[in-house]
């Protein structure tokens, strides 16, 4: 069976893992890539395993614009290829899911998209024509979390959902490293590390993260906040933080790269995920959670969205906003080496039971052996 994957996310070369074990897992499928040059300010990352499938550099219109973008050349290369699935890795109300699935309709090929979208919306035209198109002709869908499952019933898709996130965490790139050592690389040496990744904003719960984080700074002077990302609650924090003399003990890294995204992991004590539900907006996985339980890195995260569903066992859930609750669990955590010991390895061992490359490759593949399946059953029901 041949499979089309469509995904501007696998300009990350970590991401293109999981292409290259939906293509080794099962010698019955071959999954072919089409993916951008570039997407926004990211170029497309080489990985040395990239000529072990078939790997589509292809052009993208409207580059960068997450919901507007097309590739002009897709139609010439689904005939050439002729796919006996598309895979859209996308959003039920974005161009470009739109255009592959019309596309696959005149070519008499099954098509299947992703969703993150968690919270029940309308949308503006055009998206809710796009929207109505794709849910009215998608033979199939993968949500990255159960909130989404019931958006799409909601929305009217009455075909099959599978609840899979878009990609797992590659334990090959994730894992325990000796914590001495990535400290030092870091100049972090004797510290305790409370770490933040992702975007700094407000959503993100990071006033609940400083007001818990700061009593715990002024009495410990081992403690260092280090935020990893881009917003406006850099500067913030830094301020709040210079004013109460513990400037000294806040680290801010704007950029991190791939490669050296894992050794920042591996310094960290805790990691924290403090995100808010909003009308527009609630967590909808939380992947530098899988990443650092892959790490052995013990996580505390709030109950927003997906993040419960995400750490279970692997670590610590509080109430969104109440930093108090989050105050208590770094306490505990900074206290306990043991406790924190204890929840990185089940950390890492959740990962490799539900979220790893591997583990996310193999539940798509069931994905498409049911969708070959059922095609077959149905395309034997015709002839009779």
């Amino acid at each position: 069976m041949r499979v089309l994957m469509i995904s501007k996310a696998c300009v990350t070369q970590s991401y293109r893992s999981k292409l290259e074990y939906l293509n080794q897992l099962d010698s019955q499928f071959e999954v072919a890539l089409v993916v951008p040059p570039s997407w926004g300010t990211l170029t497309f990352e080489p990985r040395p395993t990239d000529g072990s499938y078939p790997l589509l550099v292809t052009p993208v219109r409207l580059n960068g614009h997450n919901h507007f973008h097309f590739y002009p050349e897709l139609q010439s290369i689904m005939r050439r290829y002729r796919p006996d699935l598309v895979h859209i890795d996308e959003e039920h109300y974005s161009l470009v899911t739109y255009q592959a699935i019309r596309i696959a309709e005149k070519l008499h090929i099954p098509s299947l998209f992703f969703t993150w979208q968690n919270i029940f919306k309308h949308y503006p035209w055009p998206f809710s024509t796009t929207e109505r198109h794709v849910l009215t002709h998608a033979q199939a869908a993968i949500a990255g979390n159960q909130d989404a499952q019931e958006v799409l019933r909601k929305k009217g898709f009455h075909n099959p959902i599978w609840v899979i996130p878009q990609f797992g965490t590659d334990t090959n790139l994730y894992y325990p490293r000796d914590k001495a050592v990535t400290k030092k690389s870091q100049n972090l040496a004797g510290q305790f590390v409370i770490g933040y990744v992702g975007r700094l904003v407000t959503e993100k719960g990071l006033d609940d993260l400083w007001q818990a984080a700061q009593p715990l700074l002024a009495q410990h002077s081992d403690i260092v906040l280090l935020l990893a990302g881009q917003g406006p609650w850099a500067d913030i924090i830094r301020s709040r933080a210079e004013s109460l003399h513990l400037g000294n003990q806040v680290r801010i890294l704007p950029w991190v790269t791939t490669k050296v995204m894992p050794e920042v992991m591996n310094a960290l004590d805790v990691l924290v995920l403090p995100s808010h539900t909003t009308a527009r907006w609630k967590e909808q996985f939380g992947r530098v959670l899988t990443e650092a339980m892959a790490s052995e890195v013990a996580v505390a995260g709030s109950n927003s969205g997906e993040i419960p569903h995400v750490i279970k066992e692997g670590g610590i859930v509080f109430p969104e906003k109440s930093p108090t609750s989050l105050f208590k669990a770094l306490t505990a955590l900074y206290g306990d080496p043991r406790l924190r010991d204890n929840l990185g390895k089940a950390g890492r061992q959740r990962v490799l039971n539900h979220y790893s490359q591997e583990i996310i490759a193999r539940n798509t593949l069931d994905v498409y052996r049911h969708l070959r399946d059922n095609h077959v059953q149905a395309s034997r029901r015709s002839t009779f």
